[in-house]
């Protein structure tokens, strides 16, 4: 009978959800991924305007370095905790409250007076960013099905893909274009118009859903998993820089314990009949637990490789942040073509979408080794064109078929925690793609001159061509398990 009833109570959900973005589908859907774009492009905006605020707010390199980190910690910290308040108090709520509070940050960031506000500002972007994102999958997920779905799912991954392949090139010519005579601050004050207008759009746009039974917070769990994460978190982002003191160690190791503890907190609220910030069925939910481990390989080499790729071609090449973000125009070409026909590639290929991209990838990463190795710092910046290209045509097919594949068979009660999970690992994995390479590129670097550049490259290359060929096997055997059933929402 419960059965019944949870069954009944999920349909009437998903219907009144469904119902309520047919109203304004398109518009809907606009606002969505315009928080998206604006989330995903300022991780990679700042990292081009740091020269800038360093000299503007006279920042040392610890602050600088914090702008940078406060703000990926804070997003890391908040994830799981924010996908579970989207399913007690509404996802339409809880995106409103953190687009609304990403805007103010915004401007927070773009008028701050010295360098310790502006890292304060950052944090509480991020905690902003935190709130604000699980929600988007969560309302991709439960407000459109079918084929709009999967349209939505591919409009989703196109716009994360275009805010982190363009966000040196828009950076660079905002800081360049110098608007107003704000300099750097145009990178953070571009979001304050932008949204406004999405924020003053969400009650006509978008649907209210929440989980069919509102669960209770589970305070302890949402303490646990975020000191966890911090624990986790802070090390790879500080400790390469910082030559891995001891205390980094120590807090990776304190990491374990606390997942440790926060995993068997879950379990015994669940069994005393309690509401666990993370539910630990979502792990039994068929082929989602092959999906995180696809989503972890993915996501360690995602931010990394726009890392080096940026060092190698200013520092090595001497190239400035335009041009440099310029030389993003080749990935972005090949991410648009695929990314924008995502939907269309997974109705022919089927599971087989993201092994086929994956493999895309691993192979525009060899042709780009090859160029590099081959024309150093001195060739010119066309050979590495193909490689670059054939790499984003393999993004756009694996970004939002990844992601969706994930969703895919959680049911709505766990909708929340789902996205959670996938956001929380995007941006651990990040930090750890970073950590890992760093390790291989600055190791490989040596004295740090020019000449070594390529070598540096080379190395982080070579480590992200068995990322993507680890993903190609692991999506590979997820598609050879079969189809998977279609579950309510």
């Amino acid at each position: 009978m419960a059965s019944a009833t949870t069954s009944v109570s999920t349909s009437a959900a998903r219907t009144a959800a469904a119902g309520a973005a047919a109203r304004r589908p398109g518009l809907g859907l606009l606002v969505l991924l315009t928080a998206t774009f604006m989330a995903a492009l300022d991780i990679f905006i700042v990292n081009v305007a740091i020269p800038a605020v360093q000299g503007g707010l006279h920042a040392g390199t610890a602050q600088i370095q914090w702008v940078v980190a406060g703000f990926g910690l804070a997003v890391a910290t908040g994830l799981i905790t924010a996908g579970r308040l989207g399913d007690i108090h509404g996802r339409r709520r809880m995106f409103a409250w953190g687009l609304g509070l990403f805007t103010a940050t915004s401007a927070a960031c773009g008028v701050a007076p010295t360098a310790g506000t502006l890292v304060a500002a950052r944090v509480l972007q991020g905690l902003a960013t935190a709130l604000m994102s699980p929600q988007v999958l969560s309302i991709l997920q439960t407000a459109w099905t079918g084929r709009a779905q999967a349209r939505a799912f591919s409009m989703y991954g196109l716009v994360m893909g275009l805010g982190a392949v363009f966000g040196q090139l828009i950076g660079g010519l905002l800081i360049r274009a110098d608007l107003f005579g704000l300099g750097w601050r145009a990178c953070f004050l571009i979001n304050v118009p932008v949204g406004l207008t999405a924020l003053a759009l969400v009650p006509r746009a978008l649907g209210e859903s929440r989980a069919p039974r509102r669960p209770a917070l589970d305070n302890t769990g949402a303490a646990l998993s975020s000191a966890a994460t911090v624990a986790l978190v802070l090390p790879l982002i500080q400790g390469r820089d910082l030559g891995w003191p001891a205390w980094t160690w120590a807090c990776l190791a304190g990491s374990a314990v606390l997942f440790a503890a926060f995993v068997l907190h879950q379990r015994r609220r669940a069994a005393a009949g309690g509401d666990p910030v993370l539910n630990l069925d979502l792990f039994r939910q068929r082929g989602f637990g092959l999906d995180a481990v696809a989503q972890v390989v993915f996501w360690t080499g995602q931010g990394s490789f726009f890392l080096v790729l940026a060092l190698y071609l200013q520092a090595g090449r001497g190239l400035d942040a335009l041009a440099s973000g310029t030389v993003f125009l080749s990935i972005g070409t090949g991410y648009l073509i695929t990314s924008t026909t995502a939907h269309r590639i997974a109705a022919r290929l089927g599971a087989r979408t993201v092994p086929a991209g994956a493999l895309l990838m691993a192979a525009g990463l060899a042709l780009l080794w090859e160029a590099v190795h081959a024309s150093g710092t001195t060739g010119t910046l066309w050979e590495l064109v193909p490689g670059l290209f054939v790499d984003g045509l393999g993004m756009g097919m694996v970004i939002a078929p990844l992601t969706q594949s994930a969703l895919a068979t959680v049911p709505g009660h766990l909708v929340g925690a789902a996205s959670g999970v996938v956001t929380t690992i995007q941006q651990i994995c990040g930090a750890l793609g970073i950590a890992l390479i760093g390790i291989l590129f600055y190791g490989a670097l040596g004295d740090g001159a020019p000449a070594r550049y390529p070598h540096a490259l080379g190395r982080g290359l070579a480590f992200l061509i068995v990322l993507e060929t680890a993903l190609a096997a692991l999506t590979g055997v997820r598609a050879a398990s079969g189809p998977k059933p279609p579950q309510a929402n």
